[in-house]
């Protein structure tokens, strides 16, 4: 607007100088370095270190997916809108006709609102093909499983896959948080699985977590990226750990909101806080968009796996209480039937101050920025030790993945970027501080390896 300014009001040499001083200072600004990193960390993320040039991906010209629910169809669709026949498969019909409603419904959506062409939506109707039979999909190229998220649904797939598939197959899982090499063990060709971690709705968002097991074929890891590319999808390559990149720090996270309630804050402040600062949604509404009953599930693992690891109990009261979030009508917030606005719930309010005074907790006052920096250097930190495990192989990844997957705002470049910007000192000494809190977990704020190596030599992630 300044430069428009001054095309009108000085000789035309000067305003082109006083264009150059604006642009130049905005070069130095945290967004225009945070927007330069995203152009060079989203290239970087389709740069596999060890799978170079010379390995040639396969041919994928056709795809089968198990499962037509809301992530089968979702799955689906990413393939018809590029032109790439998919077979469906469900075990019972209605379960079938129900997912086949599911996508038409949604393309009908987009030829309403003029996003899309009729004839178009035709042509991507007719290479949808639907089967109760795994015979049917015997030859297709790649298959992705999108069951139940539990292991023994898992292995009875995969193991119908292994006899069905024809050599060369791809199989992929779309597990979010399940052990990949476990899964491949359930086939005489692990060398062919992978994990293909879509994020929901699978049609809409750019995410793509590509899951390498310890024995994935290179070649296999080429076609995924590289289908990836054809479908639209940003794709993230991640070892084989509990929750992968993405819901490996996203627990983290959600602890601290956890965490943040237990100490004196309400959903609404945490939610509020964490959107100023540019997330799409704070860790509450994420809840209840997803379905608290999920994080209830993992939890309950956790509790048998991890005994020590600390969690706040309020999440776990909500849900005895039924409140699974949207779905039921009712979660850390409630909801009116057929709306998405999210209304301070009174019992939730109850719940949480009867909680504190159990564990003898008195509430104090958070300010907006503790909340803020708790929650996104518990990223930063669970993100440090992703890289030291080798589960990624840059810190870039990490940002692309929050970036795409999980709503953090784009002109801040990321967590660990963000982190970068703020100076790794001032974090490390904030997880210190942090960590003196009674109420908190202490050993989880100790920063990690990488991190204080990082602190020590002076350097940055990125």
């Amino acid at each position: 607007m300044d430069a428009v300014e001054n095309a009108t009001k000085l000789k035309f040499d000067d305003a082109l100088a006083k264009e150059r001083e604006i642009f130049i200072n905005l070069m130095q600004t945290p967004e225009c370095k945070a927007l330069r990193h995203i152009f060079a960390a989203e290239r970087a993320a389709s740069k596999i270190p060890d799978v170079g040039s010379d390995v040639k991906p396969r041919a994928v010209n056709k795809v089968a997916v198990i499962g037509a629910g809301t992530m089968g169809g979702g799955i689906s669709m990413n393939f018809l809108n590029a032109g790439i026949p998919v077979t469906i498969l469900e075990t019972k019909q209605e379960a079938l006709d129900r997912g086949l409603a599911t996508i038409r419904k949604n393309y009908e959506s987009q030829v309403k609102r003029g996003k899309l062409k009729q004839d178009k939506y035709e042509q991507r109707v007719a290479l949808l093909t639907p089967t109760l039979k795994y015979e049917d999909i015997a030859d297709a190229d790649l298959v992705i499983e999108a069951v139940f998220e539990e292991m023994g649904v898992k292995e009875q797939v995969f193991k119908k896959l292994d006899e069905v598939m024809k050599p060369g197959a791809i199989l992929a899982s779309n597990t979010s948080t399940l052990d990949v090499d476990k899964i491949a063990a359930f086939t005489k060709r692990p060398q062919d699985v992978v994990g293909m971690h879509f994020f929901s709705p699978a049609n809409v968002m750019k995410l793509l977590e590509v899951v390498r097991g310890a024995k994935t074929a290179k070649d296999v890891l080429a076609t995924v990226m590289a289908i990836a590319k054809k479908i639209r999808k940003t794709a993230v390559v991640s070892g084989v750990c509990d929750g992968f990149i993405g819901n490996r720090m996203i627990e983290q996270y959600s602890r601290q909101a956890g965490f943040l309630l237990e100490e004196g804050a309400t959903p609404q402040q945490v939610d509020k806080a964490i959107e100023k600062f540019g997330f799409a949604m704070g860790p509450f509404r994420m809840g209840d968009l997803a379905g608290n009953d999920i994080g209830w599930a993992i939890r309950k693992r956790r509790y048998v796996e991890k005994p020590d690891m600390k969690y706040s109990k309020t999440a776990d009261l909500l849900c005895e209480m039924g409140r699974y979030g949207q779905k039921t009508g009712a979660g850390w917030y409630d909801y009116q039937p057929g709306k998405r606005d999210a209304i301070p719930s009174k019992l939730v309010e109850e719940m949480v101050e009867k909680h504190r005074k159990d564990q003898g907790i008195t509430p104090r006052k958070i300010s907006d920025q503790e909340i803020v920096e708790r929650l996104v250097y518990s990223l930063v930190n669970e993100g440090a030790r992703i890289v030291e495990d080798g589960i990624a192989s840059k810190a870039s990844d990490l940002d692309m993945v929050y970036l795409t997957g999980y709503g953090f705002p784009i002109w801040r470049g990321g967590p660990m970027k963000y982190a970068d910007q703020m100076g790794l000192f001032n974090v490390a000494e904030s997880m210190k501080r942090f960590a003196r809190n009674p109420n908190d977990d202490a050993k989880f704020w100790q920063p990690a390896p990488l991190l204080a190596k990082l602190v020590a030599e002076g350097k940055t992630f990125n």
